[in-house]
């Protein structure tokens, strides 16, 4: 069960710097590029608040599973 969440660990942290790429360059910059008010305030709330919120935390729990910090 160990090898499972260490397996499971990397996967959650390979998760998160997917969401990163594409939080950041599929859905935030061609939202600031298009020029409209719209995109630019869903641009924004992308790019500063869900973005890092959902990394953070894929990669956190991605650490603690990779570290064993879960108990049995």
């Amino acid at each position: 069960m160990k090898e499972i969440k260490k397996i499971l660990g990397i996967v959650w942290m390979l998760l998160g710097l997917a969401t990163a790429y594409f939080g950041i360059f599929e859905l935030g910059i061609p939202k600031f590029s298009s020029g409209k008010q719209e995109d630019l305030v869903f641009g924004i709330i992308i790019m500063l608040v869900l973005t890092p919120i959902i990394t953070g935390g894929l990669l956190i729990f991605g650490k603690y599973a990779w570290d064993g910090e879960f108990g049995d």
